[in-house]
């Protein structure tokens, strides 16, 4: 799993974190919602990519989480596979009133991990839970899928707000939590080559036995 990391007189870090799922989902209004407090009930459709970077502090340790948005549409696909390299975190999200978007959840975890590591920290995300006279998915649908999948789970509402800001931090916490375990940061990756993307330094995190460590935690779940 790959982590980015700031010069060294912060020590702050720089998670890059995916959004995924079908078109018309709200993935955009989730991180419109999460990044400035706003929500566009007529929003189009993301075209190619958008990225977001919204500070969190956990720790004592200030996290920037760089949010990157892709369109669902299948004719942007092979524009936006490349996106996923370096992720370390993924919301895959689906709309609780279209069961098709939930039926689509396989082929997006394929995807992810065709495209990124293994072991990105993923939470399944059940959006439009305000919608409750049209829903098609419950939520101990949701929750048994996520734990079919060592996936976190979460419902949430991106008009009203609801476990929005909760499902970003799960992720960001969970890799950071996953980083801090990690005791070889400093001497045994000095002596890797690190590549640069933007502004952060890449760092590899490698350790023989560390497997369970980096995968999330089964069956947390939490529902609107």
């Amino acid at each position: 799993m790959a982590f980015y990391s700031e010069e060294e007189k912060t020590e702050d870090y720089l998670f890059k974190i995916v959004l995924i799922g079908d078109s018309a989902v709200g993935k955009s209004n989730l991180l419109a919602r999460f990044a400035r407090d706003e929500f566009y009930p007529n929003s189009k459709s993301t075209i190619g990519v958008e990225f977001q970077t919204q500070k969190m502090d956990i720790n004592g340790k200030e996290i920037k989480a760089q949010i990157w948005d892709t369109a669902g549409q299948e004719r942007f696909r092979a524009v936006t596979s490349a996106y996923y390299r370096g992720a370390v975190g993924a919301l895959l999200v689906y709309d609780i009133s279209r069961r098709q978007t939930f039926d689509s959840i396989g082929r997006w975890l394929n995807e992810l991990h065709t495209h990124s590591d293994m072991n990105v920290v993923t939470i399944l995300v059940g959006n439009k839970s305000d919608l409750k006279d049209a829903r098609e998915v419950s939520t101990a649908e949701g929750k048994a899928l996520a734990e079919s999948q060592g996936l976190f789970f979460m419902e949430t509402s991106a008009l009203d707000s609801s476990n929005v800001a909760a499902a970003f931090q799960m992720v960001v916490k969970e890799i950071y939590n996953i980083l801090s375990r990690k005791v070889m940061l400093s001497q045994e990756l000095k002596k890797q080559d690190p590549t640069w993307m933007g502004n952060g330094k890449t760092v590899v995190l490698q350790g023989e036995g560390n497997q369970e460590d980096a995968e999330p935690k089964k069956g947390w779940c939490c529902s609107s």
